[in-house]
């Protein structure tokens, strides 16, 4: 069996949105090399996950379980799916790039001859997979030559977990053979976040607000206008590390990467830094005095004006709408 293989991602009993944002990019390379798209669920008891995928987006589902499985270890994952992988033959294996997934899919290549192409943005003809360098100043492409499947990661925000296309279900399992000695080892406990940590990736709109806002005392200009939007708030770096805003509130490559269906940058010049973490939004509505400032470029609306007059007008017409 070849096809393209998706291997999706858990914590605690959810799928995470970035591996539905993989399976998108799954389904879409199947669709445009005429194979067809499979996904891969690894734990010890995965009837749940699998009912969650099969609700969700249907199709070829495997689980592969063991009790070695229960808990994430690298060793365990990488061997799991080289043998699933050594059975099935697949043509192309699309990850979500994740701390996971960088952990065990390097060396999960390795095992099977391969390179694993990471954090891919795009792909095209070919397929040629486009990966950004530089801190996303560049964009690079590449493409896999030799026999045996590509391994690639993708981008959290590159594609949407929405487009996932539903389809009727079909649920295989597979049993690897693991011995406890193979796994070397012993995990800790799960890393969990403050209570208070915004989780922005699942944010459907954000108000994100740069160094034009001057200072502190100007946020509640920018707060009112996400309250008006039902939005999250955010920030670029510098808002963040002069401390006007808890560092879980960046958006950027040291921050995190989102996209919303409607982001209003205010007062965001654009260095690149900030546009990775945010150019993949449905809507991007920029609202900046400088008209060369570099987040026109991404933006699909763009309000060339001071925002101490903008956003309060803005904030004034959205309560309108509601009323």
């Amino acid at each position: 069996m070849s096809g393209v293989w998706i291997v999706l991602e858990h914590r605690e009993g959810r799928i995470g949105r970035i591996s539905w944002e993989a399976l998108t990019a799954g389904q879409q390379l199947a669709a445009q090399l005429g194979l067809t798209a499979h996904s891969v669920i690894l734990g010890a008891q995965t009837e749940a996950l699998a009912a969650e995928v099969s609700a969700k987006a249907g199709g070829k589902l495997t689980s592969v379980e063991h009790a070695l499985l229960a808990t994430y270890t690298a060793d365990g994952f990488s061997r799991a799916l080289e043998q699933l992988f050594h059975a099935e033959s697949p043509d192309y294996v699309v990850f979500p790039h994740t701390y996971q997934v960088r952990d065990y899919a390097p060396a999960l290549a390795a095992k099977l001859g391969q390179v694993l192409i990471g954090d891919v943005t795009g792909f095209g003809e070919g397929p040629v997979f486009t990966r950004q360098i530089l801190q996303g100043r560049l964009n690079g492409t590449y493409r896999h030559t030799g026999g045996g499947p590509c391994f690639l990661s993708v981008q959290s925000g590159a594609f949407r977990a929405e487009a996932v296309e539903p389809s009727t279900p079909e649920i295989a399992s597979f049993t690897p053979t693991l011995e406890p000695a193979q796994i070397r080892t012993q995990p800790g406990a799960p890393f969990r976040e403050s209570a208070q940590t915004v989780d922005l990736g699942s944010a459907s709109m954000i108000v994100s607000v740069g160094r034009g806002i001057k200072e502190a005392d100007n946020l509640p200009l920018v707060q009112d206008l996400a309250s008006a939007l039902g939005a999250e708030i955010a920030a670029s770096r510098p808002i963040c590390d002069n401390g006007w805003l808890p560092m879980e509130r960046q958006v950027g490559s040291s921050g995190q990467t989102v996209s919303p269906k409607l982001y209003v940058a205010v007062g965001i010049s654009g260095a690149i830094q900030h546009l990775v973490g945010m150019k993949g939004s449905q809507c991007i509505v920029a609202i900046n005095k400088d008209p060369d400032a570099p987040i026109f470029e991404v933006a699909d609306y763009g309000i060339v004006g001071d925002l101490f007059e903008v956003v309060p007008a803005l904030t004034e017409a959205i309560k309108a709408a509601k009323q």
